[in-house]
């Protein structure tokens, strides 16, 4: 038997995305690689982590079909992929290297990262975006060869809507510079606004270097467009989706000129970051950055339309240790419950699918309980997803008013020797890590430990607040541990 497997007869438009969610539910995938471009039907080899994975996923392939296709697998021997491949058209090697929103039958060009523009436009002018019959929309993605995704459904009675441009560079701009003329020409026939801005959005570990030491580039950038540009606080960072918007105001040409400019510079960011990720492998231990999209765009953070066996996962690429299981236990207001579990059950089945976690609510406390805990188990990169979905979903839902914070109480246990050292000298680290990471965290001094010889802290506060405070936590008991060990 072999880590590796081949994959054939798969339809030449199967997303690269449900591709990849299918082959994650049976392990961790270290490469997908594209062997041909000549049969109607395409055909993938596929490297698993361990053996097993390999012999789970031969299994349940086999025979399943997709659009009148049935899958083909078999084993591909170890030696055989070691030697030198035939030469053939070009491959494509890795999930860096293919295009979202492409298929594995698609176009065989090697690609270079590929970084979508996203946009948001007032939604009273997403209707022209689109067009009668959806004609202003095929001509624009034709015109500038892109795949062009608006997410009407996204924030439901939101102002504002995501817009994602998959194409080049100059693709990008040439369909967002289409799209502000679009919008341009509809405000002015219903007189509806006088000027509208460019807004882009960009994740948040891209935005400094956008910015530059001490605003240089920005004001560079503004100086040589002639634009005004303003870039949302740190503190709207409220959604599992990290993403800050960059306003840009002045004459249509003038914010054109300026996108250009602007995703340059976090194209640059974003491929540096791809690098150090592949180089460091992970930066927070235990946690796969590049599996969680951290350094991608978010976009593996957005609600994605459910694929083939609602399978919405990113598949980490970098072949790790099996991390260790945790076990967080997060308050959500009892009137929440309803929403996070879904219809029959199905939205907290594809969460728990999504995060690669184990979600559970527990039972009221009693008829008048508040709030209700959901006890989620799985390693730090499914507590990430997982938690980062449960906060989202409260504020799509509603259930914090639109200018409050989601904040949520979580509660991590310690061994109750490590305790001390969470708490520091006079709670000297206590207060550290509460202004490093600003959520409130509480180690109540007068706990029974329970019979696994552990005790609560509580930490209270928004999603990145909370993540950060979880980590470091984890971070002081591991050392602890290791002290102990010695």
């Amino acid at each position: 038997r072999s880590r590796k497997i081949q994959i054939r007869n798969i339809p030449p438009h199967l997303q690269w995305e449900v591709l990849d969610g299918l082959l994650a539910e049976y392990g961790t995938v270290e490469n997908v690689e594209q062997v041909n471009t000549d049969t109607e039907t395409a055909v993938v080899n596929v490297t698993y982590a361990r053996k097993e994975e390999a012999k789970v996923a031969v299994e349940k392939l086999s025979g399943q079909q997709f659009e009148n296709c049935s899958f083909k697998v078999s084993y591909i021997p170890d030696e055989e992929v070691s030697s030198p491949p035939p030469p053939q058209r070009p491959h494509r090697r890795g999930h860096t290297s293919r295009e979202r929103g492409s298929s594995p039958g698609g176009s065989s060009q090697p690609k270079h990262l590929e970084f979508p523009l996203r946009m948001l436009v007032p939604a009273q002018f997403v209707g022209a975006i689109i067009g009668k019959e959806g004609l202003t929309i095929k001509n624009l993605t034709k015109q500038t060869q892109s795949k062009v995704d608006i997410h009407r459904k996204e924030n439901a009675g939101a102002a504002e809507k995501p817009i994602t441009i998959h194409a080049s560079p100059e693709g990008c701009s040439e369909a967002c510079r289409m799209i502000l003329d679009i919008m341009q020409k509809e405000a002015e026939e219903t007189k509806s606004a006088e000027e509208i801005p460019l807004k882009i959005l960009a994740h948040n570990s891209l935005v400094g270097r956008l910015i530059g030491k001490e605003g240089r580039n920005l004001k560079k950038i503004e100086q040589d467009t002639g634009t005004k540009i303003t870039i949302s606080p740190l503190q709207d960072l409220t959604l599992y989706n990290p993403e800050r918007t960059i306003t840009v105001k002045g004459s249509t040409e003038a914010c054109a000129s300026a996108e250009v400019e602007i995703m340059k510079k976090l194209r640059e960011a974003y491929e540096n970051d791809v690098v150090a990720v592949n180089q460091q492998g992970n930066l927070i231990p235990g946690l796969n950055l590049s599996a969680l999209g951290i350094f991608s765009t978010g976009l593996s953070m957005l609600p994605s339309s459910p694929g083939a066996r609602g399978a919405v996962a990113s598949t980490p690429y970098h072949p790790f240790p099996v991390p260790e299981q945790e076990v967080v236990n997060l308050f959500i207001p009892t009137q929440a419950v309803g929403a996070i579990i879904g219809k029959k059950g199905q939205h907290i089945k594809q969460l728990a699918r999504f995060a690669g976690a184990s979600i559970k609510i527990t039972p009221a406390e009693g008829p008048d309980a508040s709030e209700r805990m959901v006890i989620i188990t799985g390693p730090p990169e499914a507590q990430f997803k997982a938690q980062g979905r449960i906060f989202g979903k409260l504020k799509e839902e509603n259930f914090f008013n639109p200018k409050e914070e989601v904040k949520l109480e979580a509660h991590i246990k310690v061994p109750s020797f490590a305790a001390g050292r969470v708490i520091g000298k006079g709670g000297k680290t206590v207060n550290e890590l509460q202004n490093l990471t600003s959520a409130e965290v509480i180690v109540p001094r007068d706990q029974t430990p329970d019979e696994n010889e552990e005790v609560v802290v509580k930490i209270i506060g928004h999603f990145f607040a909370s993540q950060t405070a979880q980590r470091k936590i984890r971070e002081i008991v591991q050392q602890v541990k290791q002290q102990e060990q010695k």
